[in-house]
């Protein structure tokens, strides 16, 4: 089962776990090397303000992608939030946009010179893809999809200037210039297929590889490299992640930081496959959608799809002890 009445399920799924851990806020479960969660911000769900990715600038702000809405902003480490830029809308407010059938901006990658990149599932051949936004310009849609697809987390390699798009419902990783331009097809099959809904999500570049999650698989992968530039075979590394969405590196290591979207949790996802849970509702999280690491910080971005209360959880995150906690 697909499309909008799907989505309405997972929604009101989401809302339910969103309900109950507003209800045990005061008793906080984070687990070290999390620890002290609290509420950054605090959006408007009416505005379409849902927080669904997220970059560390080299200054230590954050720039984040509000779902919904559209947008892109900046945040500080107090929570102080400055517009960047807006997408444009389409007229239908996304209809035909896959699984979801609403449009919502999505995956974000930032170069150098603080250009960003945005994913934009919008159900709208004339707005679907991956939009660049340079500092103080107007967004452009630089590499174009068709409305069936739902390009979701991103990836760029710095060295060849490409990105890599996860398109979600269709079970492919794209590959394109990151100059723009018409995108190939770079990895597919069943490792990347959705079940149910979303399939291919966060991606990461990280010592050789491509790291894929597949929510509905709960399945976190790595595809080499090979030297000329091709997918090699997806390596499952660990399983029973139950819908994780985006994800990062602590450091260098091949310790994994991610979103587990409905079970509502952050997990620490060791290098032989097992897992830990850092933080869930009882912390504050409500659906949440990806995690960024900031020095001694971890930022948690919630509600991107939910139906209550979006916001930006931060916590102290202890990165020298986290091996100490497999």
């Amino acid at each position: 089962m697909r499309g909008p009445g799907l989505a309405l399920v997972a929604a009101a799924t989401v809302g339910a776990l969103a309900a109950t851990s507003v209800m045990a806020q005061p008793s906080q479960a984070a687990t070290p090397p999390a620890a002290h969660p609290h509420v950054l911000v605090q959006y408007d769900l009416k505005a379409g303000q849902q927080p669904e990715n997220v970059v560390v600038t080299p200054k230590g702000t954050l720039d984040v992608v509000l779902a919904r809405a559209a947008q892109v902003q900046e945040v500080t480490p107090d929570g102080r939030q400055r517009p960047l830029a807006q997408l444009p809308l389409p007229a239908d407010g996304g209809a035909h946009t896959p699984a979801l059938g609403f449009s919502l901006a999505t995956g974000l990658v930032r170069t150098a010179d603080g250009t960003l990149y945005v994913g934009y599932a919008a159900g709208d051949d004339a707005l679907t893809g991956v939009w660049r936004i340079r500092p103080g310009g107007r967004p452009q849609r630089v590499v174009a999809l068709p409305a069936n697809s739902f390009p979701n987390g991103m990836a760029l390699d710095r060295r060849s200037g490409r990105l890599y798009v996860a398109d979600s419902t269709r079970g492919i990783i794209w590959r394109a210039p990151i100059t723009g331009g018409k995108p190939t097809p770079w990895a597919s099959g069943a490792a990347y297929e959705p079940d149910k809904l979303l399939g291919v999500n966060g991606l990461k570049l990280h010592n050789g590889a491509l790291w894929a999650a597949n929510t509905d698989h709960g399945e976190l992968l790595r595809v080499p490299i090979h030297p000329e530039g091709s997918a090699g075979a997806a390596q499952t590394k660990a399983t029973g992640l139950t819908t994780l969405d985006d994800f990062t590196f602590v450091g260098r290591s091949d310790e994994v930081v991610g979103a587990l979207n409905l079970a509502n949790e952050v997990a620490l996802i060791h290098p032989d496959g097992s897992h830990t849970i850092i933080l869930t509702g009882q912390d504050g999280l409500q659906g949440p959608t990806s995690v960024a690491l900031s020095k001694n910080k971890i930022y948690v971005l919630s509600a991107a799809y939910a139906l209550t209360s979006p916001n930006i959880l931060v916590a102290d995150f202890d990165s020298e002890r986290h091996t100490a906690h497999r």
